[in-house]
């Protein structure tokens, strides 16, 4: 049984330069963005829905049975789309979080998803996300990964301090490769999405920046995996092999 208090959004459009209609992507004999619905549904901690401005996208997620809230077009960010969605869904207000879920994560577990609400918990925290330690030189000094840098609260939480694209923190110890999953108290995401882009974000190119320099609360918790993004070619292939021997390996 789902949580109603739960709503987990998923946007997605058609406008990735680097591949051209991702989300509709084969992957395994799928959409992407049927993947990503299918590990959303399978985390089980609330209702799931796709948030698209695509006819295409929608048809997609409707023929495999999925939910799709059609949105503005002219949206800025994913965190736009889905407060849309939110006011469309949820009209009386009863949805308390809002789980940020990435269109391009079809290799995402289940369990991240389901781990993205424990610092909820602490009612101090206004927005919860995911890190997973780097073991490699590559991943600390790539900056198309995001670092995040935190304060310890215990062995599985941070408390966020900043996110960076540079290596950082300087100096012995763990860095942390930040994912992009996110869950609002739905006040936090309303205030969020009514405030101007901040001076750091509009610098580092990280939209949780603007949380950050409002003041806002940050926490993340530490989970072993970093779900692959799909950006790239190469990452679609990565994606598809992954697939399909998960595929293979539940089928044999």
């Amino acid at each position: 049984m789902t949580d109603p208090r739960i709503l987990v959004l998923i946007p997605a459009r058609m406008a990735a330069t680097r591949l051209p209609g991702k989300p509709l992507l084969d992957i395994a004999g799928l959409p992407m963005i049927v993947h990503v619905l299918r590990r959303a549904r399978e985390a089980g901690i609330g209702r799931v829905a796709v948030a698209t401005d695509t006819p295409e996208i929608a048809a997609a997620v409707t023929t495999h049975g999925g939910e799709v809230v059609m949105t503005r077009a002219d949206h800025p960010s994913g965190s736009d789309r889905i407060h849309e969605a939110l006011g469309k869904l949820d009209p009386k207000g009863e949805a308390e979080i809002v789980v940020n879920l990435q269109g391009d994560f079809p290799t995402i577990r289940p369990d991240n998803i389901r781990s993205v609400l424990a610092p909820l918990a602490d009612p101090a925290v206004d927005i919860a996300t995911l890190a997973a330690r780097i073991h490699t030189e590559e991943e600390a000094t790539n900056p198309n990964v995001v670092k995040a840098v935190g304060s310890p609260i215990s062995p599985v939480r941070l408390r966020a301090l900043y996110f960076t694209r540079a290596t950082a923190p300087w100096g012995d110890g763990p860095r942390y490769h930040h994912i992009g999953l996110y869950a609002y108290r739905r006040a936090a995401l309303e205030r969020f999405v009514s405030l101007p882009p901040s001076p750091l974000e509009q610098q580092e190119k990280l939209e949780q920046l603007r949380a950050l320099e409002a003041g806002m609360r940050i926490d993340i918790g530490i989970v072993d995996t970093v779900p692959r993004g799909v950006d790239t070619p190469a990452d679609l292939e990565t994606a598809r092999r992954i697939l399909a021997d998960a595929g293979k390996s539940l089928n044999g």
